[in-house]
């Protein structure tokens, strides 16, 4: 549960007013008439303006995102199933995520840079958790753990949005990946 604060209500408010009509058709009092703030409440919390608010917002969600999705496969001991599991409900999140969808299809000028700046953020992050779930794991020989990490990380990034030849709705394909092309230069198994 989120806190109720204002800036919290403000990024809630754009992400309404973005459900309502999209990135580009929203103005600052849209957004201070939906959070209930006025705009110096905003600017006190965003001095960037709409774009600062934007970015920030962006990146909460995509924060939200890998969050839940960490809670979701924490109960997967084995890194292999964990993964699987993680690239499928990614998958199948963004998928289903109607504002994501209408955002990327409608006004990708608006919403794509706001989602690669989010992903660089919080890059390390998402490094950070698959270096810990690696270090659980017997690496092969050779493998520095902080690499094997980055590429980990690397690969379920790039794979997630762009699929190529896996179906990641299917579970056998996705095991196979992540086997064969995620993995497999990584665990001694």
């Amino acid at each position: 549960m989120r806190r109720s604060t204002a800036r919290e209500r403000v990024m809630d408010a754009v992400v309404a007013c973005a459900e309502r009509g999209g990135l580009g058709s929203f103005a600052l009092e849209d957004v201070a008439s939906q959070a209930d703030v006025s705009r110096a409440t905003i600017y006190s919390h965003f001095p960037g303006g709409r774009q600062q608010l934007i970015d920030e917002t962006v990146e909460r969600e995509v924060a939200d995102f890998w969050r839940s999705l960490a809670d979701e496969v924490r109960s997967y001991d084995d890194v292999e199933d964990r993964v699987v599991a993680a690239m499928m409900s990614a998958h199948r999140r963004m998928i289903e995520h109607a504002l994501l969808q209408r955002l990327v299809t409608l006004e990708p000028g608006e919403i794509l840079p706001a989602l690669f700046a989010a992903d660089r953020r919080l890059h390390g992050l998402i490094v950070g958790y698959l270096r810990e779930t690696l270090a659980r794991e017997v690496l092969r020989d050779g493998v520095d753990l902080d690499d094997a990490a980055e590429y980990l990380a690397r690969m379920v990034l790039s794979h997630i949005g762009t699929a190529g030849r896996w179906d990641l709705t299917d579970r056998t394909s996705v095991q196979r990946l992540v086997r064969t092309q995620f993995l497999g230069g990584i665990l001694s198994r």
